[in-house]
């Protein structure tokens, strides 16, 4: 491992917003590859990730939170600790708004949380304007700018990103780094994350379980490895993993949804995360999934804790 010029520069940043404000897709982004699960739907992260990104005079390690927002049942409770908990400990957080969604009062109440945190600086991340341009862009930069005044603080830098189309990204990195403090890697080189891999396989099988479900379901599904083992008997050249995880739903009627008719849906869900699992590990897989009923998981403290949360 090359030796780190003196003024190296490590920390933590963490991305914050209410749902679905883009901040997988650009902790991704940002990584270079995929260390976080993304979805259209909101409320799709659950754990916090821990992407790394390094550059020759920085290391930059990013945490992605859940979405804040106002929970309904213990996991929703249990998301905004995690999310709050994460704010405390990291040297820079950036707030994550949409380009498209007007300033709303998820993101006031977001502010107000942040202005109690005075000694981080606060970086605002204008997410996907690919979405849009010229003059709305500008209102909401304007706007954006507003926020942080209205809520008693002032933003260290205001950065219009695209994850999607990487406009921007390298930018807000270089942005990032300053506000670090000097230090050593705090990973080894080629880290690309401390998620487990067991965490990273259910976190893949749930994305691809969440494609094209009603909306009420993506809270309702949970995904546990219960068994990853090399298949014994293979030759060395022609290795395969045996994987076995349960997806969890909280009533039986949902079981039809996950499963599809002559369990199509299922299949798929299977064949897409396989792909995502082989990329990942970098060896063939045979995946079994399952789909069981854990009755009202989501309020049951010993379910939560047996799911991982």
């Amino acid at each position: 491992m090359s030796t780190p010029p003196p003024d190296h520069r490590s920390g933590f940043a963490c991305f914050v917003g209410r749902p679905n404000a883009g901040k997988s897709t650009l902790t991704n982004a940002l990584v270079g590859t995929k260390v976080a699960i993304t979805s259209n739907r909101p409320q799709t992260t659950r754990h916090t990730v821990r992407g790394i990104v390094h550059r020759p005079e920085a290391q930059l390690v990013l945490v992605d939170t859940p979405g804040l927002h106002k929970p309904r049942t213990l996991l929703g409770q249990r998301l905004n600790d995690v999310v709050r908990a994460t704010w405390a400990e990291v040297d820079v957080i950036g707030f994550c708004l949409p380009a498209n969604e007007k300033v709303g009062p998820g993101d006031r109440f977001i502010a107000k949380e942040l202005a109690q945190i005075t000694r981080t600086p606060k970086v605002a991340i204008v997410t996907k304007t690919d979405l849009m341009a010229g003059d709305a862009l500008a209102e909401q930069l304007i706007a954006v700018d507003r926020l942080g005044k209205e809520s008693g603080f002032e933003w260290a830098e205001i950065v219009p990103v695209s994850a999607v189309e990487g406009r921007q990204v390298e930018l807000l990195a270089e942005l990032l780094v300053p506000l670090l403090p000097e230090g050593p890697p705090l990973y080894p080189e080629g880290d690309l994350t401390d998620e487990p891999e067991l965490v990273m396989i259910a976190e893949l099988i749930r994305e691809a379980a969440l494609e094209g479900v009603r909306d009420e379901l993506p809270h309702s599904i949970a995904v546990v490895v219960e068994e990853m083992l090399p298949r014994e008997d293979r030759p060395a050249d022609r290795p395969l993993l045996d994987i076995h995880a349960n997806l969890f739903i909280e009533r039986p009627s949902q079981k039809g949804i996950v499963i599809g008719p002559k369990g199509k849906r299922l299949k798929e869900v299977g064949t897409t995360s396989r792909r995502q699992i082989e990329a990942l590990l970098g060896t063939p897989v045979f995946l079994d999934l399952h789909v069981k009923v854990a009755k009202d998981w989501q309020r049951d403290p010993k379910q939560l804790r047996r799911l991982g949360f």
